[in-house]
């Protein structure tokens, strides 16, 4: 609850500051890089997330990282989320900030999920139907699991289009459960 709360406060204050400036795209890849960043080193993760760490000390450590990497605005946001005792909420309010960025250019992210990797016209076909559904530009990410059987399971927000065989045998069987 609190750190949906926060990540929106935060988030939304940035991307308001980003929409003025006209640099969505850039501040929401300076996120990206932070957060992947401090997620790809442990001893870094522990660092910023421990608060017994002095807030100078942080502070340095980003500067030393990200010093031609990220804007001014990008420094002082994080600064400010340092001072504050924020810095935990990060991956909630990079989220949410690109959620934001999304929304501005009308665009969904969709998460696709199937039996066997896709060729390249499966995913156009399928970008197109989704498209289409969703009435937006789409952006998806996909990912393998032969435990589908075969078919595909679509996540868009938190909608769920499952279209698997796996799925649909968990139906027929709850059916003939249903009828025996």
């Amino acid at each position: 609850m609190l750190e949906g709360a926060v990540g929106s406060r935060y988030a939304g204050a940035l991307f308001e500051i980003a929409e003025r400036d006209g640099n969505i795209d850039k501040l929401e890849q300076e996120l990206d890089n932070i957060r992947d960043t401090i997620k790809g080193s442990r001893d870094l993760e522990k660092v910023m997330f421990y608060s017994q760490v002095d807030p100078s000390e942080k502070k340095a450590i980003l500067k030393s990282i990200f010093k031609d990497q990220i804007s001014g605005i990008t420094f002082n946001f994080l600064f400010l989320l340092i001072d504050r005792q924020r810095e935990t909420f990060l991956n909630s309010i990079v989220s949410t900030f690109k959620g934001l960025a999304y929304k501005a250019r009308n665009t969904e992210q969709v998460q696709v999920t199937s039996a066997v990797e896709l060729n390249g016209k499966e995913k156009a076909d399928l970008e197109k139907s989704l498209e289409k559904l969703t009435g937006k530009k789409v952006q998806s990410s996909y990912s393998v699991d032969p435990l589908l059987i075969g078919g595909v399971m679509v996540r868009i927000g938190d909608r769920i289009i499952d279209g698997s065989v796996r799925n649909k045998l968990a139906s027929v069987r709850e059916h003939l459960r249903q009828i025996s």
